[in-house]
């Protein structure tokens, strides 16, 4: 009795053993199934869907394209347009309004300067004009004397020398007035001051003011620095092995660091003849158009279109990026599946270049399509990335 009972043991385990492994079986069936449809990289939308995600179908288009060159730099302006403000001959601040970033005007009032030997200069100017006269006549005088030979010629040398030394008083007194900032015009017409206008040279803004109304300004003090804001160009640094690539007049998009989307453009004018020691060298390029958001010294990122070509682009929107590669969707057209509309994509690797105002270079990875004949999802792709993405999650969890 008991060797039977053993006997009938051994068989249920075996059959429930054949059980397991038969369900095991099937499993690993199904699970081959759904990996093989995975496989085809492509993803389905029913017309409710194709609708929300919005999706919208193009063509590859051929466009000019520049291989560039990535580089970093600042907004500079050359030494001829920072301007420093100063007082040959010194004297107080009087007046001044201006502040760090002010707009002036060429010809604008930055400051009055007050110096009490300016009064002095311009006594000395007017006595030197009132000596003129009475000089000239007497010079003139011995002159006549001397050709008639009544007077030494000893007499006429001290007419003539006193003559004019006076006019050359006279003429070094008003180029001294005029770097002061007077004007001998006025002068001469009596309008006598002790205090001087300075006035802006160029338009600009105040880029650092180093006084304060009250404070005596040295002759070799800056008052304020002011910056041509019509001579801005961006300074770029460009490293030795690529500085072959960079010629005059190639084009320069740059971006400032708290507007990067927002490229603007300039033109290189001047390559840097001289290496640095780290092994660099300054570009310049001139501003194709003024931004009034530009100040010196901020920095930019940059590229350098260094050659250009027609080629086939696609909108950065319609590339995306899985795995470590890059794809774009096709549109594989529509077809009925038990009474419902089902849109087909189907995703492709592609091979990316050069990006320029939002398109970027593309060629397909498969050199056996043609890319130009590609119905192509220009907008919406990073929905059916994602949509593929939880297929192929749900299709992994049926493996478990």
């Amino acid at each position: 009795m008991k060797n039977t009972i053993k006997y009938i043991n051994r068989i249920s385990i075996v059959f429930i053993l054949g059980l397991t492994i038969a369900s095991c079986g099937s499993k690993n069936e199904g699970t081959t199934e759904e990996h093989h449809e995975e496989g085809e990289n492509t993803v389905e939308l029913t017309e409710a869907q194709y609708d929300q995600a919005d999706i919208q179908i193009g063509n590859a288009e051929r466009k000019v394209i520049g291989s560039e060159l990535r580089v970093n730099g600042v907004i500079g302006v050359p030494p001829q347009s920072n301007i420093s403000i100063n007082m040959p001959y010194g004297g107080f601040v009087k007046y001044t309004e201006m502040l760090p970033g002010s707009k002036v005007k060429k010809g604008q009032l930055l400051v009055v300067i007050e110096n009490p030997e300016f009064i002095q200069f311009q006594q000395d100017y007017l006595e030197g004009l009132a000596n003129q006269e009475f000089l000239k006549a007497e010079y003139d005088r011995q002159k006549e004397l001397f050709d008639e030979k009544v007077a030494s010629g000893k007499t006429f040398q001290q007419a003539k020398s006193d003559y004019l030394a006076n006019e050359a008083r006279i003429k070094s007194m008003e180029e001294r007035l005029k770097i002061i900032g007077f004007n001998p015009a006025k002068i001469r017409q009596g309008t006598v001051s002790a205090s001087v206008n300075i006035y802006a040279p160029v338009n600009g803004s105040v880029r650092e003011v180093y006084t304060n109304v009250g404070k005596y300004i040295n002759p070799q003090d800056v008052i304020m620095d002011i910056t041509n804001a019509e001579d801005l160009h961006v300074e770029l640094t460009v490293y030795e092995n690529d500085i072959p690539r960079v010629k005059e007049g190639q084009r320069i998009r740059f971006a400032l660091a708290n507007s990067p989307e927002e490229w603007r453009e300039a033109e290189v004018f001047l390559v840097g003849s001289g290496v640095r020691e780290d092994r660099s060298v300054t570009v310049h390029g001139h501003l194709r158009k003024m931004h009034e958001d530009l100040k010196p010294g901020m920095y930019v990122a940059a590229r350098i279109e260094t050659d250009s070509n027609e080629t086939l682009t696609a909108p950065e929107a319609s590339i995306v990026r899985f795995g470590g590669k890059q794809y774009v969707f096709s549109y594989a057209g529509k077809k009925s599946e038990n009474g419902e509309t089902v849109h087909d994509f189907e995703m492709l690797e592609v091979i990316k270049g050069y990006t320029e105002d939002g398109y970027t270079q593309i060629s397909l990875a498969d050199t056996a399509e043609d890319l130009s004949n590609i119905q192509l999802v220009t907008k919406g792709a990073f929905t059916l990335l994602a949509k593929a993405k939880n297929t192929e999650e749900e299709g992994g969890g049926h493996g478990h």
